[in-house]
């Protein structure tokens, strides 16, 4: 599966945006998808989690309550509603794609930027 994330883009604090992530090459439905992000000069790091038929969503404790990922499986599409964004949310936000037989993710989309000014 190839996947591609889209909506970075230059907001002040306290706005939000919507990044998506577009899957080609397989049917979403069996896979559980995530979103994990990478700060300039950190590490990359868990964001936010929805495993398929949306049974289970997880957060980053730095995002939660702030951020929502949703699924589209009939559009192949993955959603993260980014609110109240902070200056820490700064990073590039890839999505990721791992089938429900592995621990780890497999797929990975080129990523986004997304820059938040103070």
């Amino acid at each position: 599966v190839q996947l591609q994330a889209s909506g970075g883009i230059l907001r002040q604090a306290g706005g939000s945006l919507r990044l998506s992530c577009a899957a080609s090459g397989r049917s979403l439905r069996s896979l559980h998808m995530g979103w994990f992000r990478q700060a300039p000069g950190k590490e990359r790091e868990f964001v936010a989690a929805i495993t398929r038929n949306s049974a289970a969503i997880n957060y980053a404790t730095s995002v939660e309550g702030r951020f929502t990922v949703s699924r589209e499986d009939a559009k192949h599409t993955v959603h993260l509603q980014m609110n109240n964004l902070k200056p820490e949310d700064t990073a590039i936000y890839y999505c990721a794609a791992k089938s429900i037989l592995t621990s780890e993710y497999l797929y990975w989309g080129q990523g986004t930027l997304v820059t938040v000014s103070s």
